[in-house]
């Protein structure tokens, strides 16, 4: 509160967030890859020492603060987002409606990782992969939508190396799951969005229009904020 008293051009503001029991962090920030997929920034380090720069694109929802101003004009939750990606998509709407992202070290909470659906579910894996495929297709420009559609078989080949050297949730969806359950989870994903194509594109043109950013605005706040495709593999 005294963050967003001290900093009223901010809309959102993220926390640090820490793995309730351990001495590792969750979550200072959503950090967003080329293929849509966002990771949390700080993710498995030590709290004690780590340290986040002020500047963020969007909080986990886990905990965050929403300037009710922001919300008003950007949306609310979407509920087509369900358990996954609705704060990655909600932070994105207020990145086009220029309300920025700052972290603040000093508000710390505790989080029980993955307690609604697990570490490593099959509905984990399916409303991830689809929620990621619904935030590209509204939020996103044009060119950059495309290379996130082009590029995630290549992060699919990069689950599927970490898998195989024990790293990351495709190696925890392995051990937990069938693994033959990820490629479904991936293709029921692609089918609904296919089916959610004209709502999800008529939603895409009510965000633009309504847009105070150009597109290269919007592209430096995402890219100042870019975590690489292997780095989500091995998340």
């Amino acid at each position: 509160m005294k963050a967003a008293q001290a900093y009223p051009e901010y809309g959102m503001f993220s926390c640090q967030i820490r793995l309730a029991g351990t001495p590792l962090l969750d979550s200072t920030a959503l950090l967003l890859s080329r293929d849509g997929s966002s990771i949390q920034r700080g993710h498995g380090q030590p709290w004690a020492t780590h340290e986040s720069a002020p500047s963020a694109l969007l909080p986990s929802g886990c905990a965050a603060l929403y300037r009710r101003k922001a919300m008003q004009e950007a949306g609310h939750f979407d509920v087509d987002f369900f358990l996954y990606g609705e704060d990655t998509d909600l932070g994105l709407r207020m990145q086009w409606m220029r309300w920025p992202c700052r972290y603040v070290s000093d508000a710390i909470v505790e989080h029980a990782y993955s307690a609604s659906a697990g570490v490593a579910s099959p509905l984990k894996a399916y409303l991830v992969e689809r929620n990621r495929l619904y935030l590209v297709i509204r939020n996103l420009p044009l060119t950059d939508a495309v290379a996130a559609l082009a590029s995630a078989p290549l992060r699919y080949l990069l689950h599927l190396v970490s898998m195989v050297r024990g790293r990351g949730k495709a190696a925890e969806f392995a051990r937990t799951s069938s693994g033959w359950q990820l490629p479904w989870m991936v293709l029921k994903a692609h089918v609904v969005t296919l089916f959610a194509l004209p709502r999800l594109v008529r939603q895409r043109h009510a965000i633009r229009r309504h847009a105070r950013v150009s597109k290269a605005a919007f592209r430096k706040a995402i890219y100042a904020h870019r975590v690489s495709l292997w780095k989500v593999a091995q998340h």
